[in-house]
């Protein structure tokens, strides 16, 4: 699509949002909200009004939005109408709407095993150990360039994560092994470029993409029969939970995930099984569960 086939309000939406250094993938959330938006108004967008708004977010409502696509939708608009266009009067008529919260899935450490050793390859398997043994995000391993592993002080350097920040991660022995093995294997193929990417697509110029690596995923989960409903994020949390249960310190976990505040991490406590195990249930100690114990010895 060329800039005379784009209207002139989105090309201004998407300067506006280019100078505050957005994602392209937020940009494309933020263009599809308001594109949206407007089929549903049948005008231009900036002839809208806060009522307009309103009875936008109750059309999501009732056709079965999530709490997180209405929250994405609401943010998408604001930015809209204060920056864009530069009216604050139509924010009036949005509000954002309370998630549920849900504890996430977690894997055993014999389940995240058995997915490793289904993995497709060397480089797949490389990729979802180091989602799994450094508890990076899926965008995060496909955008390692081979420079970003340090060796000698056995870390990774992750660049511009989420809310563009550079942060460092653990690099354990025998994942170092694996990727190595893996640089090895590129290497003779000759996809393995001067300071290129850790994980090349099909032109090794370019990376594997978070897609390709979530069918990867859901491929090697398959194939070791593992019914629960889990997603590549998922080793992320497998990572923080499974070292929790190792008695590493919550603030370790915060720093090596790149978490802004501690009560993020602090929510895998609640799925931290073996400390659950390790507390007595009150019905243990009841008086009556003690005679019975007494009666049948």
């Amino acid at each position: 699509m060329t800039d005379k086939t784009i209207s002139p309000l989105r090309q201004r939406m998407t300067r506006d949002m280019e100078v505050r250094g957005f994602t392209a993938c937020t940009q494309r959330g933020y263009i599809a909200a308001v594109r949206n938006f407007t089929v549903f108004l049948g005008r231009s967008p900036d002839q809208a009004d806060k009522e307009d708004l309103r009875r936008f977010q109750h059309h999501m409502r009732t056709s079965g939005a999530s709490a997180t696509s209405m929250n994405s939708a609401v943010s998408a608009l604001r930015f809209f109408f204060g920056v864009t266009l530069g009216r604050g009067d139509a924010e009036i008529g949005m509000t954002t709407v309370r998630q549920p919260i849900r504890l996430p899935v977690i894997l055993s450490p014999d389940e995240v095993a058995r997915i490793l050793e289904h993995a497709p390859g060397l480089k797949a398997r490389a990729a979802l150990s180091l989602a799994y043994g450094a508890g990076l995000r899926a965008s995060e391993v496909v955008s390692l360039k081979v420079t970003d592993i340090d060796s000698e002080r056995r870390v990774i350097r992750v660049e511009q994560g989420k809310g563009h920040k550079d942060r460092t991660a653990m690099l354990a022995d025998d994942l170092l092994v694996l990727l190595r093995d893996w640089w090895l294997l590129g290497y003779e193929k000759g996809v393995m470029l001067p300071g290129g990417w850790l994980f090349p697509g099909r032109e090794p110029i370019n990376h594997l993409t978070t897609r390709q690596l979530s069918r990867i995923f859901h491929g090697a989960k398959d194939a070791a029969e593992i019914d629960k409903k889990v997603s590549l994020h998922t080793l992320r949390h497998c990572f923080a939970t499974h070292l929790l249960e190792q008695k590493v310190d919550i603030r370790v976990i915060q720093v090596l995930l790149g978490h802004a505040k501690l009560n993020t991490t602090a929510h895998y406590s609640q799925v931290d099984s073996r400390t659950l195990k390790a507390v007595k249930s009150p019905l243990e100690l009841l008086p009556t569960k003690k005679r019975q114990k007494k009666k049948a010895s």
